[in-house]
């Protein structure tokens, strides 16, 4: 059994090699994990080219949804995004704040920190700020953020209960998120979560939907809200590297399902207090 700080240093080893590939080996792959599938298209990600402030040298093709899409970003607006990456959320937030607003990304990688800060400087966006640290202990002052967003990454994190306790600590009251993740329904194949490659590759990480769900209801978010839910199929030409022919068809004929989940909550606005006036209560 692997200890959460070996399942980061998988995911930081493999994400600082990520920062290096071309992007056409990370779409082909599971969210980058290597390029194992001869199958060209994408597995876990969407089209984020349509998008208003899209930057391709940004787009290393890791993502599995378009939260800021959905995230309700206003003119003016602090927005966090928890694995930034090469920066592409934080740019197309940049386009929705403007430069009255400030995005701020948070990555652990080194790499993928420096290439963000590479590509914020030929846009000259001067609002837009890369930060190294792990997402379990955001390195941003309490109360900052209106919005958060994330795509693919809360499910590469062992502890996902302290993420989300953090994304709520950051918001200030009344801000909301919108992430994009990978969750299941029903049972993975067991020898999955020891293979390094889809750990990385976002799917062994993935804990069940409902789970997910309930992590952050019980951290005191409003209004959750399940934005998009897509299936993801994974090619025979990375089972294979995986599971045995027996094992492969159990999968599919199985009660597993992997899915993409964009999920959008609220922090109230004040926290719930307990009555204590006149007529306050019926």
């Amino acid at each position: 059994m692997q200890t959460d700080n070996e399942l980061k240093e998988i995911v930081r080893q493999k994400y600082s090699e990520i920062a290096l590939q071309d992007k056409a080996i990370n779409q082909s792959s599971c969210c980058g994990a290597s390029g194992c599938s001869t199958e060209v298209y994408n597995i876990m990600s969407d089209d984020y080219t349509k998008l208003e402030g899209y930057n391709a040298d940004a787009d290393l093709g890791l993502g599995c949804g378009l939260p800021t899409e959905f995230a309700k970003i206003k003119e003016g607006d602090t927005v966090i995004d928890l694995g930034s990456g090469a920066g592409n959320d934080c740019f197309i937030a940049r386009r929705y704040t403007g430069e009255k607003g400030k995005v701020i990304g948070i990555d652990f990688t080194t790499a993928m920190i420096e290439k963000a800060r590479v590509n914020a400087e030929k846009l000259a966006f001067h609002n837009v700020e890369f930060r190294q640290g792990d997402i379990e202990q955001i390195p941003v002052t309490a109360g900052v953020a209106d919005v958060v967003v994330s795509n693919c990454v809360l499910n590469l994190v062992p502890n996902k209960h302290a993420v989300i306790k953090e994304i709520y600590r950051v918001l200030k009251p009344g801000g909301h998120f919108s992430i994009s993740d990978i969750v299941l329904e029903g049972t993975l194949p067991a020898k999955w979560k020891e293979v390094a490659e889809l750990y990385a590759g976002c799917v062994s990480g993935a804990i069940q939907k409902q789970v997910y769900l309930e992590l952050i209801e019980a951290a005191g978010f409003k209004n959750i809200v399940l934005q998009k839910d897509k299936p993801i199929i994974i090619p025979d030409d990375i089972l294979v590297n995986h599971l045995t022919a027996d094992e492969i068809l159990a999968y599919k004929n199985g009660n597993t399902k992997i899915t993409s989940i964009t999920v959008y909550a609220e922090k109230p606005v004040a926290e719930e207090t307990a009555c204590c006036g006149e007529g306050c209560c019926n």
